[in-house]
């Protein structure tokens, strides 16, 4: 029940509709009970004294009970599911706000499918028992405790032949809890890690037909289908062992009570409508403990349901503000590394070793060097994606931990390597930093990132709906999105990780141009692997294994011998080979 206890905050403030429920079931479980009394008042009272006149009068009351029942049974069900439901509510909400501020750390191992499995089948799953299972334990409390007090009245030594078997049914309901949890967190797993082949196909798709691998993905999702399958078996061959095992005790319990109660209506100790009464009672207490494996069954499913929704809201939020922290609507955007050094918490080797540099408002700071040297880790310090294992990163003279996340970040402007369009208009897009921003300024920023022209040209323009991670563009036309998008948010820190990276020589030409005058009064960390894209820059970083190898500027690097020179001279040896040409 611990997992339940840490659940509580979501579902204790709705306790009135599950108190609600549960009075409706009092009714619902109490005129249960009743029905064996009638009926053994009918045949001792009624038939075999053969007073008939009670019949019309009999038939009525019946009439009046199943009205009040089925009354009874609304409210409860109703009631129970509104519990359930908005309990379930307020923590997928929950949910989904930790998913938003969890450090990019957590996601650097965490697959997207299994998070939407742990949103949608385990919320479910603990709404269900919420909803269904609670009121089926109290449920069996009650007609338990209410047909075994009728029992007890009509017979005190019939009663004891029924508790007999009691016992062992409980040994029997124990052990199968023991073994059926287990199997049920077995399959959760295998359902998340099902649902993440199943998500990274679809957004892989155009790779895996490229490289026809349908068959090879093909038969991944097998593997994966049949380890969901093997545990569901495993789950089934549990369930099939203990619930006969379970129903031959309830099945040993008529027995016993017939043979019992038949010997006692002999003996003139018991009357035939009791005898009758007792056998219909006694049924209402074998279904409910027969019921009580499926009852164990939806408490596991959503006890293993709510232990991975708590791996998920337990998960620490690394990257917090201090206390009082530092709001500022607007930064000069003076940046300074003192002797930085990063490692992932996934990685061996550190991903920065001592790197310093001071980079005053308005400077550009060209970053080159090969994949894993270092470059992104640089810029995402820069806005406390991450936090550096040693040194310290200044703005402004002030350590960026003095000021709160948000207008860190609202002070930073990132065109990330990989770009990300949602499915919305590519207004919304553009605007996505400031949704209430004039439409003015939107296509003003979509003319410096070089993407009006195309925008107009498309059926519905700026309120074209794009499709997931906007298909529909090609990948210069979604990069020059992004770009706008950067440039609109009007930072002090503008990053532009390798954000030409999908267009084209003359397209980047023109967005280079348009980036002239957007890096105006703006300090700019620019990651590219063209040299055409850092040579105006202030100051250049050469990382090589997580080190500055070289730093200058573009035509110092030129001269001396290093990485830079050996980049230069293969991305210009063929352009002055043209020129040797046409000239020649």
């Amino acid at each position: 029940m611990e997992t339940f206890k840490r659940l509580k905050q979501f579902y204790w403030p709705y306790r009135n509709y599950f108190f609600l429920s549960v009075f409706s079931l009092l009714f619902v479980s109490g005129i249960t009970v009743m029905y064996p009394v009638v009926l053994q008042f009918t045949i001792d009272e009624v038939i075999l004294n053969q007073e008939y006149r009670w019949v019309p009068y009999l038939a009525l009351g019946f009439v009046i009970i199943m009205t009040i029942k089925g009354t009874a049974t609304f409210f409860h069900q109703y009631l129970g599911d509104l519990f359930g439901v908005t309990a379930v509510y307020k923590l997928r909400e929950e949910l989904y706000k930790k998913l938003q501020y969890l450090p990019f750390r957590y996601y650097d191992n965490a697959k997207t499918g299994d998070l939407m499995s742990r949103l949608t089948a385990d919320v479910e799953g603990f709404r269900f028992f919420l909803s269904f299972g609670f009121a089926q334990v109290i449920n069996f409390i009650l007609l338990v405790s209410f047909s075994l007090g009728v029992m007890f009245y009509y017979s005190v030594p019939l009663a004891f032949v029924t508790l007999g078997m009691l016992p062992f049914l409980a040994i029997a309901v124990y052990r199968f809890d023991k073994r059926v949890h287990p199997a049920f967190r077995g399959i959760r797993k295998s359902m998340g890690r099902l649902n993440t082949k199943v998500q990274e196909n679809v957004s892989g798709i155009n790779t895996i037909k490229s490289l026809s691998r349908e068959d090879f993905e093909i038969g991944k999702f097998v593997n994966n289908n049949k380890d969901y399958r093997d545990n569901y078996l495993q789950t089934s061959d549990i369930w099939a062992k203990y619930f006969p095992l379970m129903e031959m005790i309830g099945n040993l319990c008529v027995v016993f009570l017939l043979s019992y109660g038949g010997f006692l209506v002999i003996d003139n100790q018991l009357n035939p409508g009791e005898l009758v009464a007792f056998f219909s009672l006694v049924w209402y207490i074998i279904w409910p403990i027969m019921n009580l494996g499926f009852v164990i069954n939806t408490f596991s499913q959503s006890k293993a349901s709510g232990e991975r929704l708590l791996e998920v809201l337990d998960e620490p939020e690394d990257i917090q503000d201090i206390e009082d922290p530092i709001s500022i609507n607007h930064l000069e955007g003076h940046v300074k590394f003192d002797k930085i050094t990063h490692k992932y918490a996934s990685e061996e080797e550190h991903a920065l070793k001592d790197v310093s540099f001071d980079a005053p408002k308005g400077t550009t700071i060209g970053l080159l060097g090969a994949t894993g040297s270092g470059k992104t880790t640089i810029t995402q310090l820069i806005s406390r994606f991450y936090e550096p294992i040693e040194g310290s990163i200044l703005i402004d003279g002030r350590n960026i931990r003095d000021y709160s996340i948000k207008s860190l970040r609202k002070n930073i402007g990132v065109v990330l390597q990989e770009t990300f369009l949602f499915s919305s208009t590519i207004r919304d897009n553009i605007a996505y930093g400031d949704a209430d921003v004039e439409f003015e300024k939107v296509v003003e920023a979509a003319k410096r990132a070089q993407a009006h022209e195309f925008i107009i040209e498309l059926p519905e323009g700026y309120d074209t709906v794009l499709g997931e991670r906007g298909m529909g563009l090609s990948g210069g036309q979604k990069q020059r999105i992004a770009i706008a998008r950067a440039i609109l948010s009007d930072p002090s820190v503008l990053i532009l990780d390798d954000a030409t990276s999908a267009v084209d020589m003359e397209t980047e030409f023109k967005i280079q141009k348009a980036f002239q005058e957007v890096m105006k009064g703006r300090t700019t960390f620019i990651i590219a692997h063209r040299i055409s894209s850092l040579k105006h820059a202030d100051e250049i970083l050469v990382l090589e294994n997580g080190e500055v190898a070289q730093r200058g500027t573009h035509n110092e690097l030129i001269e001396r011998d290093g990485m830079y020179q050996r980049v230069y001279k293969i991305q210009y040896q063929d352009k002055e080979k043209i020129k040797q040409r046409q000239t020649g």
